[in-house]
């Protein structure tokens, strides 16, 4: 974990902060909860466009328990109506393997829902 840091500031040099603060902790709140469930199986629910519901039940690859993201930020992808989610992370899989710097990417829309607020919209991976 005591390097954990040490990536978190490599992200943000490479990719200096383009968003509205709020806008970016909205982001990293979705991607991390996105990711989450996506490894681990926990919340897929929350999200069926993302995660559709196949009908079998869903093994996760990783344990929860020996999970965490060691760093994340979120940026702009070429619009200020798209984001994506840059995420380091580290986990035990199923078969007892550990490793870390694995990296997963999240991408966003942003949508206009009542009342003319805006929210960010996770986009299925293709």
């Amino acid at each position: 974990m005591a390097g954990d840091g040490a990536i978190q500031r490599n992200l943000e040099t490479a990719w200096p902060a383009d968003l509205p603060a709020d806008d970016e902790r909205e982001l990293l709140t979705a991607g991390r909860a996105l990711l989450r469930a996506d490894a681990t199986g926990v919340g897929r629910a929350t999200w069926p466009d993302v995660f559709p519901d196949s009908g079998q039940e869903v093994a996760p690859a990783f344990a929860t328990a020996r999970f965490r993201i060691q760093a994340a930020i979120a940026r702009r992808a070429g619009s200020p109506t798209k984001a994506v989610v840059h995420l380091v992370w580290a986990g035990t899989d199923r078969g007892g393997t550990f490793t870390d710097l694995r990296i997963t990417d999240w991408h966003f829309t942003r949508t206009t829902v009542k009342k003319g607020a805006a929210t960010w919209t996770p986009q299925p991976r293709t």
